[in-house]
């Protein structure tokens, strides 16, 4: 074997002396994905969001070349993005995406062309081999844009909030006039959705909502135990922890408290939830799950009649612009949604025409105010 450092994920460290397999090339693909995993451990990245989905793309590539890292050239990570963004699939990747990719494989080759693990080294004398980094600056996606979003995905009206949460309110008014199961179920998704636009959270940290993360507000007593929700499980960056924060209860959404203490009191007890901390249930007495909460605004989303490219996520970004249509200062939004940056802040925020022209109105009264005295 030949030498390389204690590492984690190290050659040293994931592959044995004296041992032989029946499939050798098979077994080192294996020992340099464990290595890879071992070596993002160390890192404190996540094991479900980040370190299974980079080791699945590895092997995804691996399937459409059927070659081994140590052969795979640039063409072969061009040809792989082509098929994937290719417009004959049913769900071509987008432009964020491919870049992500690009960058996942990228790191990949990085570890094993490291001299330091051992790897090339190990595969050239196994194989006559050594691996290449196969993307690289001029065969990368260049990110020339400050956001890359789809063009459909942006934040809803006023009117299509609304529309979103008849439809939902209509459901339950639906299920329950026909007789049929579901009548709970229905409420409970009102209350989820009108609970992500009110507080402009995330999938996940909806999900993780537990009671005990109710938040009071000692100069908001009205709002007893709904002054604000305690997040737990926010956005992780570059192997932290989940990030905290407490989103505040505005006055503008201030409903969102008879909505959720109708929801706490009354529906969710019917779902028999026991000693489950979950703020939002299922029928099975568990948490609620991502693609639950997805399923859910789809359902609403449909029955409104809204645009198939508006998802749950689009609330969120409601949130953000409607708070800066309400006036709040730039800083206590980006506090609010959890941004570091307000340059975060501004690609979510799609204000309205109406928002602009208010502004400039304003602005030329500040500026002219002898021109609007009659008016």
């Amino acid at each position: 074997m030949s030498e390389a450092t204690g590492l984690a994920g190290s050659v040293r460290l994931e592959l044995v002396d004296g041992v032989v397999h029946l499939d050798p090339a098979g077994a080192m693909l294996e020992a340099m994905l464990q290595g890879w995993e071992r070596q993002q451990r160390t890192r404190f990245l996540s094991e479900e969001g980040t370190i299974k989905p980079r080791v699945s793309l590895v092997r995804r590539l691996v399937g459409f070349t059927n070659e081994y890292p140590w052969n795979w050239s640039p063409a072969d990570g061009e040809a792989f993005i082509a098929h994937l963004r290719s417009p004959n699939r049913k769900q071509p990747i987008v432009m964020s995406t491919g870049r992500g990719y690009e960058t996942t494989l990228a790191l990949f080759m990085d570890f094993i062309t490291d001299r330091r693990y051992g790897w090339a080294a190990e595969c050239l004398e196994r194989f006559g081999q050594v691996p290449q980094q196969i993307f690289h600056e001029d065969n990368r996606v260049a990110h020339v844009l400050e956001h890359e979003g789809q063009p459909g995905r942006r934040p809803l009206t006023y009117d299509e909030v609304q529309a979103l949460f008849d439809a939902v309110d209509g459901r339950v008014e639906e299920v329950r006039a026909r007789g049929r199961k579901g009548a709970l179920t229905a409420m409970r998704d009102a209350a989820l959705l009108k609970t992500v636009y009110a507080f402009g959270l995330r999938r996940n940290e909806t999900r993780m909502l537990d009671l005990a993360d109710r938040r009071r507000q000692p100069k908001m007593p009205q709002y007893e135990q709904y002054g604000g929700l305690f997040v737990r499980y926010g956005k992780a960056s570059n192997g932290s922890p989940p990030k905290r924060r407490t989103v505040l209860t505005v006055h503008e959404m201030d409903w969102i408290v008879d909505v959720l203490d109708h929801w706490v009191t009354e529906v969710r007890r019917a779902f028999r939830p026991g000693r489950l901390p979950a703020l939002f249930v299922t029928e099975r007495s568990s948490r609620m799950s991502l693609r639950g909460l997805n399923t859910a605004f789809e359902q609403a989303r449909k029955a409104a009649g809204l645009p198939e490219e508006l998802d749950l996520h689009a609330l969120r970004h409601s949130y953000v612009t409607h708070l800066v249509e309400f006036g709040y200062p730039e800083k206590f939004v980006s506090l609010q949604v959890g941004h570091d940056h307000a340059s975060t802040t501004a690609i979510y925020t799609g204000v309205s025409d109406e928002y602009r022209t208010r502004l400039v109105l304003n602005a030329l009264k500040n500026r002219h105010p002898d021109l609007w005295e009659d008016q």
